[in-house]
């Protein structure tokens, strides 16, 4: 457990989630945890950096999509690899004051990430993997039925199929981009209708992944954001 000379001490207001990750990473190295160790509850994170509950919790999932700890239910948070705040990989950090710009740039990643992920699910989809998918799928088509939008449902059917790659890096590329989205999907330019054309599309992405074809998994992805871009572009002039 903790070394006693290793302490935490309050931080200041501004980045509090980013200084949260780099605070604790650096807590796990002085007090010498090893994978295996409990780390601090999150009320005693609290207390010590001064932050409130939800900004702890946000930093224990961000270190949980990159594989640095796992939570426990009834026991804790349990330290998975060894990290120390000069080698952790800090989240992505966006200037959302220029969302459209925000948006168009990741874009132009997720096209790259996301059209590989979708041929390697394709590829390695297993049975649970792609009930996992198609339940997301369902939820995605019947959220946007009831409000004509499903930005967080589309987001987690997304995520489902980058967890059907078996490679959690793809995880954890898109879950760094996922604020500029969450706020973007809080409110998309004013359109509920956002995207709508895409959305047929879903159901043709995973019926490639499920009968395994990569070619076409690959265009309907592709197709996807494509849609996304031009409705970017259309809502933002």
């Amino acid at each position: 457990m903790a070394d006693g000379h290793a302490i935490m001490t309050p931080l200041p207001r501004p980045d509090r989630a980013a200084a949260v990750m780099k605070a604790v990473a650096d807590f796990v190295h002085r007090a010498g945890l090893k994978p295996g160790d409990k780390l601090p509850t999150e009320r005693e994170l609290c207390a010590a950096l001064d932050v409130g509950r939800s900004t702890v919790r946000e930093v224990i999932r961000q270190l949980q999509a990159l594989g640095i700890v796992e939570s426990r239910k009834g026991s804790g948070t349990y330290l998975l690899r060894m990290v120390s705040a000069g080698t952790i990989h800090v989240p992505l950090t966006f200037d959302t004051t220029h969302l459209r710009d925000v948006l168009l740039q990741t874009l132009d990643v997720r096209r790259g990430v996301e059209a590989e992920a979708s041929v390697i699910a394709a590829r390695r989809r297993t049975p649970e993997d792609l009930r996992v998918i198609e339940e997301k799928l369902d939820q995605m088509e019947r959220v946007h039925l009831e409000k004509g939008t499903a930005g967080r449902e589309d987001l987690a059917f997304h995520l489902a199929i980058y967890d059907a790659t078996h490679n959690p890096l793809f995880r954890q590329l898109l879950e760094q981009m996922r604020e500029a989205f969450e706020r973007f999907w809080d409110k998309p330019f004013d359109r509920p209708d956002f995207a709508r054309r895409s959305f047929p599309f879903h159901r043709q992405l995973f019926e490639a992944i499920r009968d395994g074809d990569e070619a076409a998994a690959r265009a309907t992805t592709i197709a996807i954001l494509d849609i996304v871009e031009e409705d970017i572009k259309d809502m933002s002039r």
